[in-house]
């Protein structure tokens, strides 16, 4: 912080005049007490961001300007100066609020350390309060929340986000886990610099290695010039490795080399190259479960797992069904030109106790929908009528379920069961077979032979 301004309050001229020349006046804005009453005017009627006492004082103590000062301006950082025989009392202090304390006599570069981190300090808070601002009402982005559920995640956010920590966000498919990656990046320092997307579970295995790291001319057949991976598009801003549980071991293992030494070679390439990237990750999967089975690196886990932000599904924060019904009709409507203003109260109460199998992703293609077959201003039931099975009938939550539900109902439901069932496990998991069948406890042909009886194919 250049110009930032200090009070320095000693009773000795000797360490104001010391505080002064190592702090240099042409770095900050320095002003001088000898007694706290001094010091109070001073502080009352100027602005400081770091506060020197002492705390020994001829008309007070160093502990009693402090709490003067942390009732009325707590975000002021004091460092308290002490002489022997002070530092338990300067140990206290940090108690009642106290940055922290350096001891007499000082090395130069030791107090200035000091001011350094104290300064940093209040810049971090002042950016989490604007970005815990940015975050009242709801709103983060496109992000839209009524939920104490989602308003903990909010601040979890604007802890992490002016940070450069690795951050891990799991939670179903749909749930809004890109979102929150690009709320992170966008309200980061790295705000202006690329935010690249690597969608691990679409991008074929064979060619996920040279679209992440690159390649050079002769690299393999068909590569007839140089590429630039996707790690080097990300290059001074954020990479976000979406559905990282489908990365293959072997790109696991040269992920985390890049994570730990913050370099790649691009495939067939003899030069190492250095990059500056803020990693995200993100999965549907149980990562844990998965480094039990082996198919995931323990010790890429561990690295990726620095920061975790779990996003629960729509069932479980139900007070955001209406604001998100409300966001995307308002959004909607006003794209596809349809004069829809809202929701009958039985139309959103089919809304709010609907299952929500696909997330906020189903939510918004189920508003969408609505509009389209809305007659009136208002959405009705029969604009949901789509919803009803869906109401009517519970979906399993794995073949466990199923199996016990099949038992105790009649002959002719089991087939709508069985097919909302796999229709479920599809959306949740973006329509991946394999991580469909997984999430459900089945083996994958048997669950890729209930989609042919049932003749699903493709989103339906």
């Amino acid at each position: 912080m250049p110009g930032a301004r200090i009070l320095i309050l000693d009773d000795d001229p000797i360490v104001r005049t010391s505080c002064r020349k190592v702090l240099g006046e042409e770095r900050y804005q320095i002003e001088d007490a000898d007694g706290v009453e001094k010091a109070l005017e001073l502080f009352r009627n100027s602005h400081f961001d770091i506060v020197l006492t002492d705390l020994k004082l001829p008309d007070g103590t160093g502990i009693d300007f402090l709490r003067i000062i942390k009732e009325e301006k707590p975000d002021t950082e004091v460092i308290l100066i002490t002489g022997y025989g002070t530092v338990s009392t300067a140990v206290q202090a940090m108690k009642f609020g106290a940055y922290d304390y350096v001891e007499k006599p000082f090395r130069p570069e030791e107090l200035s350390l000091l001011v350094e981190r104290a300064l940093e300090r209040r810049v971090l808070r002042e950016e989490n309060r604007r970005l815990k601002k940015a975050i009242e009402g709801h709103y983060i982005k496109n992000i839209v929340s009524a939920s104490p559920a989602m308003e903990k995640i909010f601040r979890m956010i604007a802890t992490v986000a002016p940070t450069n920590s690795t951050v891990l966000i799991t939670g179903e498919s749909g749930t809004g886990k890109e979102l929150v990656a690009k709320a992170i990046h966008y309200n980061s320092p790295r705000r202006d610099k690329p935010f690249v997307v690597v969608d691990c579970g679409s991008i074929p295995t064979e060619l996920l290695e040279s679209e992440l790291f690159g390649y050079r001319k002769g690299a393999f057949t068909g590569a007839t010039g140089d590429r630039k991976g996707l790690i080097e598009e990300a290059d001074s801003g954020t990479l976000f490795l979406d559905e990282i549980g489908n990365m293959p071991l072997h790109l696991q293992a040269k992920i985390l080399r890049v994570l730990q030494e913050r370099e790649l070679r691009p495939l067939g390439g003899k030069k190492v190259r250095k990059v500056d990237i803020r990693v995200i990750a993100a999965t549907n999967a149980d990562l844990q479960g998965m480094v039990r089975e082996g198919s995931f690196r323990e010790d890429l886990y561990y690295r990726i797992n620095i920061f975790p932000i779990h996003i629960p599904p729509l069932r479980e924060r139900r007070e955001d069904i209406p604001v998100l019904a409300d966001h995307f009709l308002r959004k909607y409507s006003s794209e596809m030109e349809r004069e829809v203003e809202g929701f009958s109260i039985e139309a959103m109460s089919m809304l709010v106790h609907h299952r929500w199998p696909g997330n906020v992703r189903e939510l918004e293609n189920v508003i969408q929908r609505a509009i389209l077959l809305a007659e009136g201003r208002r959405i009705e039931p029969s604009d949901l009528a789509f919803l009803s099975t869906d109401r009517e009938i519970r979906i399993p939550r794995d073949v466990e379920e199923l199996k016990m539900i099949k038992r105790k109902i009649r002959e002719q439901s089991v087939a709508e069961i069985e097919k909302n069932f796999i229709l479920a496990a599809l959306t949740e998991n973006d329509w991946n077979v394999t991580r469909a069948a997984r999430s459900v406890g089945m083996l994958r042909p048997n669950f890729h032979a209930l989609m042919k009886k049932y003749s699903i194919s493709r989103r339906q």
